[in-house]
Order: structure tokens, then C-alpha cells, then sequence
């Protein structure tokens, strides 16, 4: 930071702990490395029309790929009767 703020609000304890503190480096890795690939197997797969729809509306409510989660759904599954 290059220049230094003054809180004049700021209750007296956390204003001097403001003035005190010291910036950190970023430790977190970056947004790609958050994200773990899965070894993925392309196929062609025929859905009912409302699934999909499903799928969509969900998905586009919830910012991700439809295509995703079907295959969670899939995953899921599959690990579920896989151990029984």
C-alpha cells in the first residue's frame, strides 16, 4: 500500500490496530489451481428433454455449467452403488 489511511471513526483499539498491522503476502494459490480436473471420459448420451431443461434452469441459477452437474449427479450415483 502506498499510501496509508487514517480511520477518524474508527473506535481508538481498532484504529491503532489498523495502524499497526502489516500487509501479508498472498499465500492462497490462484483460481485455477482451485479447480481440480476430474480424468473425464467424452461420450454422446441421449436425455429426456425436461431433464435437461432441469439441468439448465438449475444450473443457470446456481452460475455453473448444466453439463457439470449432470455428470456429478452421474458420479454420485455411480460412487454410491459402486460400495454397496
Amino acid at each position: 500500500m502506498k499510501n496509508k489511511m487514517k480511520y477518524a471513526k474508527a473506535p481508538k483499539d481498532v484504529a491503532q490496530a489498523i495502524s499497526t498491522s502489516e500487509p501479508i503476502e498472498d499465500f492462497l494459490p490462484a483460481p485455477g489451481k482451485l479447480v481440480f480436473k476430474e480424468d473425464a471420459v467424452k461420450v454422446t448420451l441421449s436425455l429426456g428433454k425436461e431433464s435437461v431443461q432441469f439441468f439448465k434452469k438449475m444450473a443457470k441459477e446456481n452460475h455453473v455449467p448444466y453439463q457439470n452437474m449432470i455428470r456429478r449427479v452421474v458420479d454420485l450415483y455411480a460412487r454410491h452403488y459402486m460400495h454397496t
